[in-house]
Formats: structure tokens, sequence, C-alpha cells
């Protein structure tokens, strides 16, 4: 991922404005100085990575007919998990090893409505080379299971088409630091489009806690994954003031 670290953040809305696609032509303002250019991740991983058993689907979750209309992308806020979750053994990588930001949630095939493509075939366990290669961007074996299983297997016919499909959305986002300890959900939405100037705010879902604390944000693209707007919502509306949980460093 190209990084930016120590650019103010006007400098940097120029820099990728120069190599990416114009704008659109209702550009949101400049994000505030509290939310600055992401600093470049580490990544830590185990000698020995083990793959997750194979996971029983709920059977209400089963939805294997429902056809894909746009698909969308998870980012998962880590911090916040590693708040309530950080002493579970599947979030050693995440939460002990490591020091994330955003992680990669998953890549969703959505429905037209509320209904979305669920759990469409077997998924028998991922062999441990493609769990190692994606772990630096969903760092959970569980999670990565969980991700084909419920998901992958509703548009591609392997776990390694779908993980690069994943990972190559993940590494065309650029992510702003959220630097709290609060913004607002607009403020939030400012940031992603100022770094990332062919998304629109439209496209933008922010999901929290019930008690507003940043959870995910979720991108929104069409069939040729290329942004789009978000035909459920936007989650969290504009003036939500989001508590954001700290990372450790």
């Amino acid at each position: 991922m190209t990084l930016f670290k120590g650019l103010p953040l006007a400098v940097l809305a120029v820099v990728l404005a120069a190599c990416s696609d114009p704008a659109p032509t209702q550009a949101p303002s400049t994000p505030p100085p509290s939310i600055q250019a992401a600093a470049g991740p580490t990544c830590r991983l185990p000698g020995d990575v083990a793959p997750a058993r194979q996971q029983r689907p709920p059977a209400d979750e089963v939805d294997p007919d429902v056809p894909t209309t746009a698909y969308m992308l998870a980012l998962t806020w880590a911090p916040e998990i590693c708040r309530t979750r950080g002493r579970d053994r599947d979030y050693a990588i995440q939460c002990r090893d490591n020091d994330f930001g955003f992680v990669l949630h998953g890549l969703w095939p959505n429905g037209a409505g509320r209904r979305h493509p669920r759990y469409c075939a077997p998924a028998p366990p991922l062999d441990a080379a493609t769990v190692r290669r994606h772990l630096c961007m969903t760092p959970a074996p569980t999670m990565l299971q969980h991700e084909w299983a419920a998901h992958g297997t509703c548009g591609w016919s392997t776990p390694e088409a779908y993980f690069d499909q994943a990972a190559a959305l993940w590494e065309s986002v650029r992510l702003p630091e959220m630097a709290g300890p609060t913004l607002t959900a607009g403020e939030i939405r400012r940031a992603f489009v100022a770094a990332n100037p062919g998304l629109a705010r439209n496209g933008i879902n922010i999901r929290t806690t019930d008690d507003n604390r940043l959870l995910d944000v979720r991108l929104c693209y069409d069939l040729e994954f290329r942004p789009a707007a978000c035909r459920g919502g936007l989650g969290a509306p504009d003036r939500v003031v989001v508590q954001i949980a700290s990372r450790r460093n």
C-alpha cells in the first residue's frame, strides 16, 4: 500500500487527485486536521498458522438463490474489536501481535433488497497457504473461513479467486487515520473521499455499535467493482458523533 506519512491532508488530497480519477463535481471540503494520512502498518505473523475448521451455516442465513446486484467492501476498525474481544484466542494476531487500524472484514455480494446471497455452496477448510497469505489483510483464521463460506461461495469458484478479488479492492483503498477520540460520521466520510477521490459520500456506509462507537466503514461497488452509491442506506448520519477506540501506538 502506498504510504503518505507526514503529508498535510490538504497536500495529500492534491497528490492523490493527480494520480486518480477526477473527483466528483461536488467534492466535499477537506477533512479537519484531526484526520491525518494513514501510517503504514507493520504485520507480524506466527511461525505456524492453523486454518479454522469448516463452519456449519446458520439455517436462517442460507440464501443461495438471491441474485447479486452490487458489492460491499467492509473495513473494520480493529481497535474497537480488540477493546472488547482482544483476549479471544482467534484475535491474537490482530490484537496482541499487531497494532492495526482498519482491517478487511470482507467482500460481500449484495442483493437488491434486504436479502443477500449467503452460504451458496459447501466451504471446506481453507488451506494453510491461503490463510497465511491473507492474514495481514483479515487477521483471524476463523474470519477468513467465515468470509469464504458466507460470501465467497456466492460468486467465486475458489477461495483463491475470492480473496484475490478482495485483496485487489482492499489494496486500492487509501486509508485515513482515525485520530479521535471522537469524529462525526460526516468527518469520517470526508476523510475517505479526500484520500480516495473516486469515492463519493453516498457510497460510504458507516456502522457503529449501539453506543455510537466506530465499528465498520463499508464501501459500495457496482457489479464491475466500480465505486457506487450504497443501496441500503449510509448507516450513521453525518451529524452523529462517533467514538473512536484508540490504537496502542
